[in-house]
């Protein structure tokens, strides 16, 4: 239950950020296909975040000390950029377009599944 809820959690901010940010679209040809395609989105970015950031962490861990953690900034927006290559790979509706919108994105959706996350984990 854990996994479907952080996974509903995210594709929310997903669809937030898609609303909020110009540069961030998410496109489906009925609400059904829209909805698929932000569950895909969501399974997409989870999957960047669990196996490709810690490496790309590990590899910026310089920058990161240097900066004071901003660097991290840098690396969540790499991350959802490449969330939205990899989506459009798989012919997914959902595409990040430049750096400032992946910047701002990647801000919006952490606030976001960080908000959720805290009402829904007192909620239970």
């Amino acid at each position: 239950m854990n996994f479907l809820m952080r996974t509903l959690i995210v594709g929310v901010a997903v669809a937030v950020a898609a609303w909020l940010i110009p540069g961030i679209t998410v496109t489906g040809s009925s609400t059904a296909a829209l909805v698929g395609t932000l569950a895909a989105v969501a399974l997409i970015v989870g999957a960047v975040n669990a196996f490709v950031r810690p490496i790309v962490t590990v590899l910026t861990g310089c920058f990161i000390v240097l900066t004071l953690g901003l660097f991290l900034l840098v690396v969540n927006a790499w991350m959802l950029m490449l969330s939205g290559w990899v989506a459009g790979q798989l012919g997914l509706g959902f595409g990040v377009d430049g750096f400032g919108s992946a910047l701002l994105g990647s801000i919006l959706i952490s606030l976001v599944t960080w908000l959720l996350s805290g009402v829904f984990r007192r909620s239970r």
